[in-house]
């Protein structure tokens, strides 16, 4: 290539190329929701070829995932957690969730992202958007029951709830009980709504 002369085209992949992605993704989802958003859309904001973007991110969840710092996959939690005997579907719920909530800095990232959903409609639609897609549909999709939905959203009203009241407000015997103390209790509630 002669002197002056600018390739043109899409930008080739590199550390500042995954930089624009994200802050184009994170433009996208804010603007048009999860649903909506698409991997193009995103792409050509952010001036790379959409192939680019299957390298680095996989799918559209994951992009979603890094975007927000979102610190967990929803597939794999479903994967995981909800495998295995039914009867014992709750303790596993239980012993997930306190286990997440007591890493710090995964609790520092899940507390922003509470937080801001909170105070804003915007990031609120897009988490409400995220979970009911990914991680309820698939969750109630398992389920053998009436109103599977809205057994898994009363699951997702008590993690949260717990993690308001112990992490957040620090209500006392709560704030302070062992993970272990705790798991039994949220554990048999989780299973009244999982399988009862």
């Amino acid at each position: 290539m002669s002197g002056g002369t600018k390739a043109r085209g899409r930008r080739p992949g590199g550390e500042d190329t995954r930089g624009a992605v994200l802050a184009a993704a994170r433009t996208e989802f804010a603007a048009r929701g999860y649903q909506k958003a698409s991997m193009r859309a995103i792409a050509r904001a952010a001036g790379v070829d959409a192939a680019l973007l299957h390298h680095y991110f996989g799918s559209k969840d994951r992009l979603f995932m890094a975007a927000l710092e979102f610190p967990l996959d929803p597939r794999t939690v479903v994967e995981s957690v909800f495998a295995g005997d039914p009867a014992t579907v709750g303790e596993r719920v239980a012993g997930f969730v306190l286990g997440l909530w007591e890493q710090p800095p995964v609790r520092e990232r899940l507390l922003a992202l509470v937080r801001t959903a909170a105070a804003s409609e915007e990031v609120a639609a897009l988490m409400r958007d995220f979970m009911v897609t990914e991680l309820v549909a698939r969750v109630a999709g398992l389920l053998d029951l009436p109103d599977p939905e809205l057994r898994v959203e009363l699951v997702m009203s008590q993690v949260v709830g717990l993690a308001v009241a112990r992490y957040v407000i620090a209500v006392e015997p709560l704030a302070s009980a062992p993970p272990e103390a705790l798991a039994p209790l949220l554990g048999r509630t989780v299973q009244g709504y999982l399988t009862g």
